[in-house]
């Protein structure tokens, strides 16, 4: 695991980026992060959590001023946030915890936006705000999405217009208790079901998001897939 230079001991903010293979779009989205909550007054901490890119996205998340967590091999999305989780677990123990986010790489400056859901979960909206996209932008015919749905709703009862989105704020109460997320694409969905078992409030704020989507190609066909294997895999082990 590498790390770059310290930042605040107590942040306001704590974002947690996933990506893997993001080298040409990291840079703008940890910026966009930075001005997003460095605008507001708040100190925020930004830890770029890497699946083991063969491409330049460890370097550039460096030399971008972000905080690296790299996974020792490819574990999947869920597993490599996990390990970024961990290293500020103790923040959210703490008297005052700071708000956490989550987010993708892919955002670039999209991810200006992301305060909005910081706000809606200081302002008591709900405990955990998750990001749907006012815009669709590529994806398939909607199967493994539309899974997702009815699974969280088979399992916990809450019904979500975007319930695979990666983009998320939490309260500091509700990370230990996700913590460590459900493996691979399968994160989004054992992260919901969890806090709401939890006791935690889930809502949704549409933003104005755009990130890399996979279109109906065999490559895009075979992603979508992958995730549905990791959304059944999840629905049984949380039933």
């Amino acid at each position: 695991m590498d790390a770059a230079s310290p930042t605040p001991d107590r942040p306001d903010v704590v974002v947690i980026v996933t990506a893997y293979n993001e080298a040409d779009r990291i840079a703008a989205t940890i910026e966009a992060l930075r001005q997003a909550f460095g605008d507001g007054g708040q100190s925020v901490r930004i830890l770029v959590a890497d699946d083991h890119s063969p491409d330049a996205t460890a370097h550039v998340a460096l030399e971008a001023g972000a905080e690296l967590v790299r996974a020792p091999r490819n574990i999947g999305k869920g597993g490599v946030a996990t390990l970024a989780a961990r290293e500020v677990l103790p923040l959210a123990l703490e008297p005052d915890p700071p708000v956490f986010v989550l987010c993708d790489g892919d955002l670039a400056e999209t991810a200006f936006q992301l305060p909005l859901l910081v706000r809606a979960v200081r302002a008591g909206e709900c405990d955990l705000a998750v990001a749907s996209f006012a815009k669709r932008v590529g994806g398939g015919f909607g199967f493994a999405v539309g899974y997702a749905r009815n699974a969280i709703r088979r399992l916990c009862g809450l019904e979500l217009d975007a319930p695979i989105s990666g983009q998320r704020a939490m309260r500091g109460e509700v990370l230990p208790a996700v913590v460590p997320f459900a493996p691979r694409f399968g994160m989004e969905i054992g992260m919901t079901v969890d806090a709401v078992r939890a006791g935690f409030t889930v809502g949704e704020v549409e933003l104005d998001l755009a990130h890399r989507a996979t279109g109906r190609t065999f490559r895009g066909f075979l992603h979508r897939g992958r995730q549905l294997k990791d959304f059944v895999l999840v629905e049984l082990s949380r039933r």
